[in-house]
């Protein structure tokens, strides 16, 4: 008997045994994989249930979760969503979740490391674990100037504190509704994103920070300046060769000069006046003389070819390399292969602004839990020097000149010193371009860096966009 009651109990004991390793197994090895499974419904409807933490731009929620009266607890909505879609893309239920929704996805979620405490808290009181809230450095005023400036257009702009990295403003256009996508009408979700999917101009894509990418045109001779500057082989009164067309090493091309400015009024010029005016034969022999691996260093001391998180992913910008020297010529304004983020852009001149010292941008001003306690919290941090002190105060005052005296005068602000410069990037679409400014201002106390772009313009349309909407942006920091 007493044999019979053993094997009875070390049967038992090894069903225990083997149902905790079961659990064990399924709880700590096989949780992401389960949750992960195409037919796992219950993770859809728990992470469709959850009271999604909101997003916010000066204290007004642009994203948060709303009660649904089906069966998911939750409805995530969207305020102003073509003003915001490019940073906080949707949460859908159909596609997944894409921009901050999906980068900030963890503390959106509270599934975050930094939020174990208050799920755990929920655990022992029963209630359901809210998400936290993710608050944004975006100046919502700004914001809305930069986007009605692009009204009509596709493109982008985009606005930095130099001092701190700080984005105050990111807009793409053709822009979008996320509401659309975040339905829970799965049939009008997948209408909605067919019809986005075959917009020609494409809405889904944050043109500030990815797709195509631009071709920089003439902003990149700012480039082209700190390396001539660096060089020591150059200075702001070297006397330049400024000729109408400039034959192209190696081939029967000819580069023209840049005939919108006053160019062509002198066939000797300065580094000031090839600025000013935006001369691109000037720009092209510079950069021959200096050679593609100093203008190829300059511009990934500005970030080019370097990965970037705001924290949504930045494609890196491009200088090409392995150019024979009619490449190089035609890469130094801005054309060629070279391709570009506005983002890119703004940073350059915001790096020129701070002495050659870059600032590492970011989207986000704090996070905090759904106790208001702050989990992460945005702190100034450098990324990189992007070229000396000394450099930079001339290239700005070389900028400054270019507002007063050149081809950006559309960005001027009475009473206050602006620095910029303008760009024309061919795009070989029946004479149409891409239209560009960069700058900041004040000068003399840079409060905000700019880059606008708009696609597919003429040379008249492009600086009537570009040069004034830098302007109203300065105006409205400065409150002018």
């Amino acid at each position: 008997m007493n044999k019979a009651i053993r094997r009875m109990w070390l049967m038992v004991a090894a069903i225990v045994m083997v149902l905790l390793l079961t659990l064990t197994y399924v709880q700590f090895f096989a949780a992401n994989a389960l949750q992960a499974n195409p037919w796992n419904n219950r993770t859809l409807y728990e992470q469709f249930g959850q009271d999604r933490g909101s997003i916010l731009v000066g204290g007004k929620e642009i994203a948060k979760s709303v009660p649904a009266n089906d069966d998911f607890e939750h409805q995530r909505v969207y305020t102003d969503s073509p003003l915001y879609s490019g940073l906080t893309g949707y949460f859908s239920l159909v596609y997944g979740a894409t921009g901050l929704e999906s980068t900030m996805g963890d503390e959106l979620s509270g599934a975050s490391d930094d939020q174990f405490y208050d799920r755990v808290m929920s655990l022992f009181s029963g209630d359901q674990p809210k998400g936290a809230s993710v608050e944004l450095t975006l100046d919502p005023k700004l914001q809305q100037v930069a986007y009605d400036s692009l009204e009509g257009h596709n493109g982008s702009i985009v606005a930095v504190d130099p001092k701190t990295g700080e984005i105050k403003a990111m807009v793409s256009r053709k822009s979008y509704d996320a509401n659309a996508m975040s339905s829970h009408d799965t049939d009008k979700v997948v209408a909605a994103s067919d019809q986005l999917n075959a917009d020609p101009d494409k809405p889904l894509v944050n043109r500030a920070i990815g797709g195509d990418l631009y071709s920089p045109g003439s902003t990149f001779k700012l480039v082209d300046t700190v390396a001539a500057l660096e060089s020591g082989k150059y200075t702001t009164g070297s006397t330049l060769q400024n000729p109408s067309e400039l034959p192209l090493p190696d081939t029967t091309v000819t580069l023209p000069n840049y005939r919108q400015g006053g160019c062509a009024a002198r066939t000797e010029v300065n580094l000031q006046f090839a600025l000013e005016q935006s001369c691109n034969t000037p720009f092209a022999q510079i950069a021959m003389d200096l050679g593609q691996d100093k203008i190829r260093q300059t511009a990934e001391n500005f970030g080019y070819g370097q990965d970037l998180s705001i924290p949504l992913d930045v494609t890196p910008s491009v200088f090409p390399r392995d150019m024979n020297q009619a490449q190089l010529a035609l890469s130094s304004i801005g054309q060629y292969d070279v391709r570009t983020t506005p983002l890119q852009v703004a940073m350059t001149s915001a790096a020129l602004a701070n002495d050659g010292v870059m600032m590492k941008p970011s989207l986000v001003k704090n996070v905090r839990s759904s106790d208001l306690s702050v989990i992460d919290e945005f702190k100034a941090e450098q990324l990189r020097r992007s070229t000396d002190a000394e450099t930079a105060n001339t290239v700005t005052d070389l900028m400054t000149s270019v507002v007063d005296n050149g081809i950006a005068r559309g960005a001027a602000v009475p009473g206050v010193k602006v620095a910029g410069k303008t760009g024309t990037a061919e795009i070989g679409k029946d004479g149409l371009n891409d239209s560009w400014f960069t700058g900041f201002a004040p000068a003399d106390d840079p409060q905000l860096a700019v880059a606008v772009v708009v696609e597919d313009v003429d040379v008249t349309t492009g600086s009537s966009v570009t040069s004034p909407s830098a302007r109203q942006l300065f105006e409205a920091v400065l409150n002018k």
